[in-house]
C-alpha cells in the first residue's frame, strides 16, 4: 500500500515537471470540445465581474509600475514570479496534502506519513496543509489578476483564468465538505473524488499558464 502511494506521488510530480518544462511547441490548446463544454460557460459567469476585477487591479498596479522603474521588481520576476510561486505551492502542500488524504482513505489516519509531518498524523495533517494551500492559491490568484493587467493582458480573456476560478472554487468545495461527513458519511468519497478531480483541474490550470507565460 505505501508503495503505491509513492508511485502515485512520483506520478503527479513528473507530469507537473514535464509540464512546467516543456517548450512552447508541445504546449497545446485545449480541444473545441473542452472550451464549449468548460471553458466557455465558466467565462460566462466570470463575464460580470470584469469590470470590478479590472478597477481591483488598477488600484494595484501603479505600485507595481513604480516598483518596475525602482528596480526593485525585474521584467523577469513580473514574468514569471506567480507561476513559479503558485507551482511550489502545488507541488508542495497540493501533492502532500492529496497523499495524506489517500492515506486517510485508506484506513492510516492515524498514522505519520513522514517527517515532514513532524509528528502530527495523517488525519489532522491533511485539512491544515489544504486550506494552507488553499490560501495561497487565494492569495495568488489576486496577484495573478494584477499582474496580468499590469502586463497589458485582459484580466480574464485566457482559459488560464477560467480555469484558476473552477480551480478555486472547486478547493472551497473541498473546504465545505467535511462539515457534512457525521451526517452523511457517504460524503468521504465524493471528497476524496473530488479532490483528486480538484488536483487534476490544478495541473491543467498550470500547464495553462505556462502556455499562457510563452505567449508574450
Amino acid at each position: 500500500r505505501s508503495n503505491y502511494f509513492r508511485s502515485m506521488l512520483c506520478w503527479v510530480v513528473v507530469v507537473v515537471g514535464v509540464g512546467a518544462f516543456a517548450p512552447s511547441s508541445r504546449v497545446v490548446a485545449p480541444p473545441r470540445t473542452v472550451r464549449r463544454a468548460v471553458l466557455d460557460p465558466l467565462k460566462a459567469v466570470l463575464d460580470p465581474l470584469k469590470g470590478p476585477l479590472e478597477s481591483y487591479a488598477s488600484i494595484w498596479t501603479p505600485f507595481f509600475a513604480e516598483a518596475q522603474k525602482g528596480g526593485l521588481a525585474p521584467e523577469w520576476l513580473l514574468h514569471w514570479g506567480h507561476p513559479a510561486a503558485m507551482a511550489s505551492v502545488l507541488v508542495t502542500m497540493g501533492v502532500y496534502g492529496s497523499v495524506l488524504g489517500w492515506k486517510i482513505r485508506a484506513g492510516e489516519g492515524g498514522e505519520v506519513l513522514s517527517t515532514l509531518s513532524l509528528g502530527e498524523t495523517n488525519r489532522d495533517l491533511h485539512p491544515k496543509v489544504m486550506l494552507g494551500a488553499f490560501f495561497f492559491f487565494l492569495l495568488g490568484g489576486q496577484g495573478g489578476l494584477v499582474l496580468n493587467s499590469f502586463l497589458g493582458n485582459d484580466v480574464l480573456a485566457s482559459p488560464h483564468a477560467s480555469t484558476a476560478a473552477l480551480c478555486l472554487a472547486l478547493l472551497a468545495a473541498q473546504a465545505l465538505l467535511p462539515k457534512f461527513f457525521e451526517q452523511k458519511p457517504q460524503l468521504r468519497t465524493a471528497h476524496t473524488l473530488l479532490g483528486s478531480a480538484t488536483m487534476l483541474a490544478l495541473v491543467v490550470h498550470a500547464a495553462l499558464g505556462l502556455k499562457l507565460g510563452l505567449a508574450f
